[in-house]
């Protein structure tokens, strides 16, 4: 029989088979759907038992019903002969018939194990393993690895060259997909590692971090789902970009409770798309900031009264600079400034109180006293305008100006006119904050506290005529009501490209990680964080007190060899201690390097685009130095209109975890003379390419450097 027909009958094998399942994923839909509709109706009865009890049967009905949706696209991919006779075939989500009988096991399930773990050295009871290749519904290929030759039937047929080295040549497209019917054995053990602690998985570009992290989550989810989906999980990763691109593989995978942020969306109610120059970057993430913020956060405002004269009585009251920054000091030596706002009234009136000196007040007493004072709009004047309430992000825009009274020698001068350069782009009309100022922002809300809530309209005492102890009770009852930045946390946080993060940008996720586990990802070769040890320090400071599960991942599945030992030729020469996987695939297509004058650099730009991505099916980047990337776009916004799905044009940073069929690298000497980073940074551009990569530039130092 020839093997076209053999996989003829092996597909039409196994549509029968993944047919009944789709009939019985059908089936179980039409009960959840159902069971919404029943919920819906419980919900009549008008009693409040009836309520929680619609609310419980829709919510866990939905639930079913969105993993059985998100499911369907390839569901069965997987089966497994055992040398016990079983077929069992695996699946994004697990499968039972009307008998209760298994007829898909989920991937994360131990009885998957196998599809991931067996080899040919230990095959663990598997003769072959099969790959399904789907379109749908409808099977259109299988791959098969025979793990046990001696104990395989004489009539069991083999087919296709594996599906690893199968889907390494797949085009890509815009988004990321999950790998589950390829997971190989070192990945699966790095996705079960155990739940508690931080799982550290490292390794080169292309080795499938990004996307073994991410089946992680989803195994998580699966193995504990009550504790991760009521604590919720985080994944973070260096871009929008870089989100977008992997937002559809955790659904793929039947998981949809998992929260989504780019590293300039991690706090609430702020979104930054874009990074600072080098020097600016540097100097926000650096944990020299950290001592800068705290001092802005206990400092007077500016335009805060320096001194308050009152009559009373017999006597004048005076409090002076020096005696307001005394009680300033003591408000702040325990609590933070929002937290002090309904303590504050309280310390000034004692201040005042001690210095009544008069026969006439001191008959009267204290209690008269404090009524007289704060029935006086005068007092209530100076003390909301000595102690307002602080909004961190307003905070945050007054520190360009005052940021050379405050950094106190921390900053050079290079440094500060940086900083305040970005300061004053970011706070001008109608512009947002930088991705690095979102934990400078972080940072200030933590040091400050929640705002207190606004005095509600009907309430008949205005807050600042209540007496001390009614103002600060309902301060505290308003504040226990909400979640406060010291309780905001996850059950679990996934960190991606986390050798890229800042001292400044550790310690915001460190705190929306104190009591999780931890998956974080990473190439310290490909870092862009100028600092490494100071950086290392923040980590270990997030993770203090937590177990450490590391694993290296050995094999460049992306790159091919010939794209990859370019990269490693960059690496070694300019990155000391570089990882450097081993590339499993030849396409015998040469890295390509094009020198032209300065004045037909945008054609040149131009034609080599339009030819990538007449060369390959899938996706093309244009990569560009930060400085021409305006330049760059604009040449190129004819072509990407014409195809937006397929092109991309984006800085080195925007590249990371990224990955496309054919990249065109723009200027390499100006990406590398951008940072103290600037090799690494071109090191992550070349390890984007699976499959083409040209260079154009009109000089060929880099290379000469590298030869």
């Amino acid at each position: 029989m020839s093997e076209t027909s053999a996989e003829q009958r092996a597909v039409a094998a196994e549509q029968a088979y993944v047919d009944v399942v789709y009939e019985r994923l059908e089936e179980s839909a039409k009960v959840a759907t159902s069971l919404v509709k029943e919920g819906y109706a419980r919900g009549t009865v008008g009693n409040e038992g009836g309520l929680v009890e619609r609310d419980a049967m829709v919510f866990q009905a939905q639930r079913r019903l969105s993993a059985l949706n998100a499911a369907h696209e390839g569901l069965v991919f997987g089966r497994l002969d055992l040398t016990d006779g079983e077929a069992r075939y695996i699946g994004r989500i697990g499968v039972r018939d009307a008998d209760r009988e298994i007829l898909l096991v989920d991937w994360r399930a131990p009885a998957a194990a196998l599809f991931y773990q067996a080899t040919a050295q230990e095959p663990s009871g598997v003769i072959r393993r099969r790959v399904l290749r789907s379109s749908g519904k409808r099977v259109v290929g299988v791959e098969d690895d025979l793990l046990d030759a001696e104990a395989a039937p004489e009539d069991m047929e083999v087919i296709g060259e594996g599906a690893l080295l199968a889907s390494l040549s797949r085009a890509r497209d815009a988004t990321m997909h999950s790998v589950v019917a390829t997971i190989q054995k070192e990945q699966d053990e790095a996705i079960r590692a155990p739940v508690r602690g931080a799982t550290i998985i490292g390794g080169g570009p292309g080795t499938g971090k990004t996307v073994v992290a991410l089946h992680r989550a989803a195994f998580l989810l699966y193995s504990d789902r009550r504790r991760f989906e009521r604590g919720g999980v985080l994944v973070v990763g260096p871009s929008s970009v870089f989100m977008a691109y992997i937002e559809r593989v955790l659904p793929s995978l039947g998981e949809t409770a998992v929260t989504l942020r780019s590293l300039g969306e991690v706090v609430d109610g702020i979104r930054a798309g874009e990074h600072d120059d080098a020097v600016a970057a540097a100097a926000k993430g650096s944990a020299r900031m950290l001592a800068v913020l705290r001092r802005l956060a206990r400092a007077p405002q500016p335009g805060e009264p320096t001194s308050f004269r009152y009559f009373y009585k017999d006597d004048v009251l005076t409090l002076d600079a020096k005696q307001l920054a005394g009680i300033r000091r003591t408000l702040l030596s325990g609590l933070k400034r929002n937290r002090a706002y309904a303590k504050a009234p309280a310390a000034v009136a004692s201040a005042l109180w001690r210095q009544v000196h008069g026969e006439r007040a001191l008959e009267k007493g204290e209690e008269e006293f404090l009524e007289v004072l704060t029935s006086d709009h005068r007092f209530v004047d100076f003390i909301e305008a000595w102690w307002p309430p602080v909004d961190a992000v307003e905070l945050w825009r007054t520190l360009g100006r005052r940021l050379p009274e405050l950094a106190d020698g921390a900053f050079d001068a290079e440094e500060v006119a940086a900083m305040r350069a970005s300061w004053a782009v970011s706070t001008q009309e109608g512009g947002v904050p930088r991705i690095e100022d979102v934990p400078l922002i972080d940072e200030l809300r933590y040091l400050v506290g929640e705002v207190p809530p606004p005095e509600e309209e009907h309430d008949d005492v205005p807050r600042q005529l209540m007496s001390f102890e009614r103002r600060e009770r309902e301060q505290d009852d308003a504040l226990r009501s909400t979640t406060s930045i010291e309780d905001d946390g996850y059950a679990h946080v996934l960190v991606d490209e986390a050798q890229d993060l800042s001292p400044m940008q550790w310690r915001m996720l460190g705190r929306r990680g104190r009591q999780a586990s931890w998956t974080i990802v990473g190439d310290p070769a490909q870092s862009s964080w100028p600092a490494p040890q100071e950086a290392a320090d923040a980590r270990a400071e997030a993770l203090a007190g937590k177990d450490e599960h590391r694993f290296r991942l050995s094999t460049n599945y992306r790159n091919s060899a010939e794209v990859y030992d370019l990269a490693a030729r960059v690496a070694k020469v300019a990155i000391p201690g570089a990882d450097l996987a081993d590339a499993v695939r030849r396409t015998g297509e040469q890295p390509d390097h094009r020198w032209v004058a300065d004045a037909d650099l945008a054609a040149s730009v131009a034609e080599t685009a339009r030819e990538l991505l007449e060369r390959v099916d899938g996706t093309v980047a244009v990569v560009a130095p930060r400085a021409a990337l305006g330049t760059v776009r604009a040449d190129l916004a004819d072509l990407v209109a014409a195809h937006p799905d397929r092109l991309r044009v984006l800085d080195g940073l925007d590249t990371k975890g990224l990955e496309f069929d054919a990249v065109a690298v723009v200027e390499p000497d100006a990406i590398i003379a951008e940072s103290e980073a600037g090799w690494r940074t071109f090191y992550v551009v070349l390890t984007r390419a699976t499959q083409l990569l040209v260079t154009v530039g009109t000089s060929e130092t880099w290379l000469a450097r590298v030869a």
